[in-house]
């Protein structure tokens, strides 16, 4: 107890914690016995073939999928019993932009704004597509945008709420050169904040340059993990060939 009465409140080290985590879809293994952490303020990048799990992972911490076993927290909440907790403070970009095609990407900020309870929205969701390079399109409706400025909108959505955490899922996929280079800025950008991502990538140049640690998943399981300062791309893309080439 404090001078106050009240208990101290715990300073957490790790943003994301998985222990012994499985997920499985009816008799196929997605994810197998999966132990990770990722400290605050780092990156983390997430390696893996095409049906390695890295998708269902991150649909798992961001409390989109329940797992069948095992346990993990974000920020100290447990995605099983607190689930609507986790969701307000991860911010996610998967595979689908999870827009409403006929609102332009003003009026779905707006209305995810809303949702989240964020404050001044007039101001803030202009300053959010500002940053992602959408300002000139963001009164436009998304079905007449393509993937890659979709992709962009998608991404101010998930740092609108000013998240603990970003989970990406491949989130280069269909950006332009530009839209990369945003990207990296912005997760650089919550780095420096103290704040936490986990991105998965097929870019081993891209994935290295942000990345504090580097995990691989191969057949749903954790293969290798390793911080990035012991590796080097070169090396690291023939031995992630190998990775994917060997028995888990």
């Amino acid at each position: 107890m404090t001078a106050t009465g009240r208990e101290p409140e715990t300073i957490l080290e790790h943003s994301i914690e998985v222990e012994d985590l499985g997920k499985a879809f009816g008799s196929l293994w997605a994810l197998r016995d999966v132990e990770l952490q990722l400290r605050k303020g780092q990156v983390m990048a997430l390696f893996g073939p095409n049906g390695s799990g890295k998708t269902t992972l991150i649909r798992v911490l961001a409390a989109l999928a329940r797992p069948n076993r095992g346990s993990a927290a974000v920020e100290g909440h447990d995605i099983r019993r607190e689930a609507q907790a986790v969701r307000r403070v991860v911010g996610v970009v998967t595979h689908q932009p999870l827009l409403y095609d006929d609102l332009t990407p003003y009026e779905n900020l707006t209305f995810y704004g809303r949702m989240y309870g964020v404050h001044n929205l007039k101001e803030k969701v202009p300053s959010v597509l500002k940053r992602v390079g959408m300002e000139s399109r963001m009164h436009d409706r998304v079905r007449t945008l393509s993937h890659g400025m979709q992709k962009r909108a998608a991404l101010a959505r998930a740092i609108l709420h000013d998240p603990q955490v970003l989970l990406l899922d491949e989130p280069e996929s269909g950006l332009d050169p530009e839209g990369v280079l945003r990207l990296h800025e912005i997760v650089l950008e919550l780095k420096s904040q103290g704040k936490s991502v986990l991105m998965t990538t097929h870019n081993v140049e891209q994935g290295l340059a942000l990345a504090d640690e580097v995990v691989v998943l191969k057949q749903g399981r954790v293969i290798l993990r390793q911080p990035k300062a012991m590796l080097d791309a070169e090396n690291f893309r023939a031995s992630l060939a190998e990775l994917m080439e060997s028995r888990p």
